[in-house]
């Protein structure tokens, strides 16, 4: 979904900002009132942390698709909340999470165990001198307050931000399974504003009516129905659970890095523009999917000169807090950000912690 809201957090002013946009994003999902005052609470409760734990930080609230598993096109859309900050970090995490623990008179009094708790996922990441990212994803389904159930055994997240903080991303992601197969989509509209955003949308509304083809012939059926639109950058990663087997084509200039056994590898695209200017072949790349593969997909918005995570805890992390965890560490002063800029992660769900996410 294209409707981003990027909220930096300096002063109190800006945790009613995050509490308006989470309230704005909840309607937009279709949430009910009570699980769109959730996401606001949520959403108010992390913004409170950044600035009296951390000096402030950023709010980046997405709406997310969770994956298609019917084959009957349901998408259901959750409130993907993230805080990032550069902060001291959190000494004790697990004391952190613990329901109603605060530190501070001026809290809510809700604290990180309760947004744990009331969401329906939720998953934190902290590094001492580095700072921390904590993620909530709101849906319709009331939280249980108990650990989910063993979900896939490969899970997606993503982050994904507009250039000037515009209200729109030209950048769009969407995952869908069908059979054995998930297919991971991410599209990046040329340049930025409402026309990219329309195609990249237009690329993500068409996965779900071509996720049963092999990734090159998703690409070129896009290529068709892009034709009247400004054309994106896309690359498409097929995973199949039964041939523990990855896909992977791409035309454009999506990044992507793979972690393997013998370290990170980088997969390249096609040149050329889907929509526009599409290739007379598309390579595919085929590889082998272990038990700790991890696929990074980004768009240009990122700079060139990122490194891939090395933390072991970052990476047994809910795929999105990873990919945010990349956004926040890539980005600096002195590179400022020159376009929208989304990465998405597909990872092995073998987390085990009451605080593990939900499948997608």
């Amino acid at each position: 979904m294209s409707r981003v809201w990027d909220i930096p957090v300096h002063d109190s002013t800006r945790v009613r900002d995050a509490r308006v946009a989470a309230e704005t994003a909840g309607v937009l999902a279709r949430l009910s009132p009570h699980r769109t005052a959730i996401t606001a609470l949520v959403a108010t409760e992390l913004a409170t942390n950044l600035l009296k734990h951390a000096g402030g930080g950023r709010m980046v609230i997405n709406l997310v698709e969770r994956a298609d598993t019917t084959g009957a096109g349901v998408r259901e859309v959750a409130v993907q909340l993230c805080a990032l900050d550069h902060g001291s970090g959190i000494p004790d995490v697990t004391t952190a999470l613990r329901d109603g623990y605060t530190t501070e008179p001026g809290s809510l009094g809700a604290g990180l165990g309760t947004c744990l708790r009331i969401s329906s996922a939720f998953d934190l990441h902290s590094t001492a001198g580095r700072g921390t990212v904590a993620l909530a994803r709101i849906d319709q389904h009331p939280a249980t307050g108990q650990r989910p159930p063993a979900g896939p055994d490969v899970t997606v997240g993503a982050i994904n931000v507009s250039l000037a903080r515009a209200e729109h991303s030209g950048d769009a992601m969407a995952w869908v399974r069908h059979g054995s197969r998930l297919t991971l989509l991410h599209a990046d509209g040329l340049g930025h504003g409402a026309k990219a955003a329309h195609a990249s949308t237009t690329a993500v509304d068409e996965l779900h009516r071509t996720a049963h083809l092999p990734p090159a012939e998703i690409l070129r059926h896009l290529h068709t129905v892009l034709r009247p639109t400004r054309g994106v950058a896309a690359a498409v990663a097929q995973l199949d659970a039964g041939t523990r087997r990855l896909s992977f084509a791409g035309v454009g200039n999506i990044g992507a890095r793979l972690r393997t056994a013998g370290g990170w590898q980088a997969l390249i695209s096609h040149p050329g523009i889907v929509g526009a200017a599409f290739p007379a072949t598309v390579p595919v790349r085929q590889m082998p999917w272990h038990g700790n593969s991890l696929l990074i997909l980004h768009s240009d918005g990122l700079p060139s000169r990122w490194m891939p995570p090395e933390d072991p805890r970052l990476l047994d992390s809910d795929p999105a807090v990873v990919a945010a965890a990349i956004l926040r560490d890539a980005g600096s002063p002195a590179l400022p950000v020159r376009d929208d800029t989304s990465v998405a992660v597909m990872a092995p769900n073998h987390r085990t912690s009451t605080h593990g996410p939900s499948s997608p």
